[in-house]
């Protein structure tokens, strides 16, 4: 069955989008290219770029390997196996996302210094990024029709067997998603990699950058940054292919649940093996810097207007990127256009890209387009959209991919046209993907950095700021009040990321009955 042919009105907030992502490579090139190009062969050709290429790959496909095993373990455990208790360990999985790198970095340095290096830093983003792949593969999981598996099994399959026959290649889609988001975010992550003293690319652009002597050498290897990025985007599209929708009549049942008998104990032991270092561990160091408060002088209404400028912040980035984000999903969702693909590939350039070569590029063209918004809100805010583009447009993108368009048909058939298709059918489809993908932005800037120390206007503070300014100095009490309510806030949309894990079954099935009873 052929694809809905989505409405030409999505290519332009498609285009605008993929030009915003495209900002900092403007910045790159010109600067790249500011001592010739002599200069810039040069650099690459060094033996030492060729050291940071091969640790951050190192670093990233290790990371990358350990999360796609526990998300997908934990989805499974979460969503097809028997374990009792599982609802609260769907949401209990996700908190980990609320942990800022940068804060379980300094809880485990500050326990453990020998935990430096690259032991340290796989350890920690590990921890941190599991749920990116955990996430869609619950997604998927949920929809799957276990009517399939019931087939499978009577024709003589094992468990196994259908879980590597069936189950798996279904959902292959939402792992490759997964994996790419924890790639681009290793590749892109400096907190981490500062706090365990680890050499890789962000750590050298950073400091490149912050001496000031040799900005083109910082610009040369952010571009090196965006070359391995757009890799793994080719890679993840060729990996992933196209999602299969379910097209039958009717709504599927609920999925089989898996009884555990004598593994539940092996069970609960993976439970505590990923949650007590992932989540517990961070608490604790927390709570230990929380303990010494008596001695600092920091007040209640420091912390408070700290939160109050982060969830202002937050909010208006959430809304601002799954508004641009949205066309982009559902263009690269239902269009097999080369246009489509390279729309959305190119969202994902500035995702890869540290957060302070994104926030230095927005400097440039503030102070040479943008003069009016300079360290003013609206500029700090679209550094957000350009950081977190990818987390909304492949959130809707999934959500959209395995609705069957040919729901979007029949809306089609009954005379309603591109437009109105789209707002009466294609986007309650995608409500669990906005939602997940708001919830995503929303965590992801309460969390962000380098991009809110840059371009932040003055005067203003977030608790990411000022844990910051604290741990950087290794003044954990003054920084506990702080990582505390940033957890705990960070917490709420985390949680809500796993009820929206859940939720497409739902709204398919409501869209369908919708659709109809036109």
């Amino acid at each position: 069955m052929t694809r809905a042919r989505p409405p030409l009105a999505l290519v332009a907030p498609a285009a605008a989008a993929a030009v915003i992502a495209v900002i900092p490579i403007w910045y790159l090139i010109d600067r790249s290219l500011e001592r010739g190009v002599d200069e810039v062969i040069d650099e690459l050709w060094q033996r030492r770029t060729l050291d940071l290429v091969l640790r951050s790959v190192g670093l990233t496909a290790t990371v990358t390997l350990l999360c796609v095993v526990i998300g997908v373990a934990a989805a499974w455990l979460v969503v097809r196996s028997g374990l009792p208790g599982r609802r609260a360990l769907r949401v209990a999985f996700t908190l980990p996302l609320a942990v800022p790198s940068y804060l379980s970095a300094f809880a485990w340095i500050s326990w453990r210094p020998g935990l430096a290096g690259f032991t340290g830093a796989t350890l920690v983003l590990t921890l941190v990024s599991y749920p990116y792949v955990m996430l869609p593969v619950v997604s998927a999981l949920s929809r799957l029709d276990p009517a399939h598996d019931d087939v499978a099994r009577s024709l003589g399959q094992s468990r196994l067997q259908v879980a590597l026959r069936l189950t798996l290649p279904q959902i292959r889609t939402s792992i490759a998603a997964g994996a790419l988001l924890v790639a681009l975010y290793v590749l892109s992550d400096f907190g981490a990699v500062a706090a365990m003293r680890y050499e890789v690319f962000t750590w050298v652009i950073y400091g490149a950058y912050r001496a000031g002597f040799n900005p083109s050498r910082a610009a040369i290897l952010a571009t090196v940054l965006v070359m391995l990025a757009l890799a793994l985007v080719l890679a993840e599209s060729a990996v992933r292919g196209r999602a299969e929708a379910r097209v039958g009549s009717g709504s599927p049942r609920a999925g089989n649940q898996v009884p555990l008998g004598r593994a539940t104990p092996l069970a609960y032991l993976f439970v505590a093996a990923v949650l007590g270092p992932a989540l517990v561990f961070p608490m604790w160091r927390i709570g230990v810097w929380v303990s010494t408060y008596v001695s600092t002088d920091i007040s209640v209404h420091d912390v408070g207007g700290a939160l109050g400028q982060t969830l202002m912040l937050a909010a208006l980035a959430a809304v601002a990127t799954v508004l641009l984000a949205f066309p982009t999903g559902v263009l690269a969702a239902r269009s097999r256009s080369r246009l489509a693909r390279t729309l959305e590939r190119t969202t994902y350039v500035g995702h890869a890209l540290p957060g302070i070569v994104v926030a230095i590029s927005l400097v440039y063209v503030g102070v040479r387009l943008l003069r009016p918004i300079y360290l003013e809100v609206p500029l700090l805010v679209l550094g957000y959209v350009v950081l977190f583009l990818p987390l909304a447009v492949g959130a809707v993108r999934n959500s959209v991919e395995q609705s069957p368009p040919r729901m979007e048909e029949v809306a089609r058939s009954l005379g309603d046209g591109p437009m109105r298709v789209l707002r009466r059918v294609t986007a309650p489809l995608a409500l669990p993907g906005i939602g997940a993908g708001a919830a995503l932005v929303l965590l992801a800037t309460m969390k962000e950095l380098p991009v809110t120390l840059v371009l932040r206007p003055t005067g203003t503070e977030t608790l990411a700021t000022r844990l910051w300014r604290y741990t950087s100095v290794s003044d954990y009490a003054n920084a506990g009040p702080y990582a505390l309510a940033l957890v705990l806030f960070a917490a709420v949309p985390t949680a809500l990321l796993s009820s929206f894990s859940g939720s497409d079954r739902t709204h398919s099935v409501r869209a369908r009955q919708s659709v109809e009873a036109t």
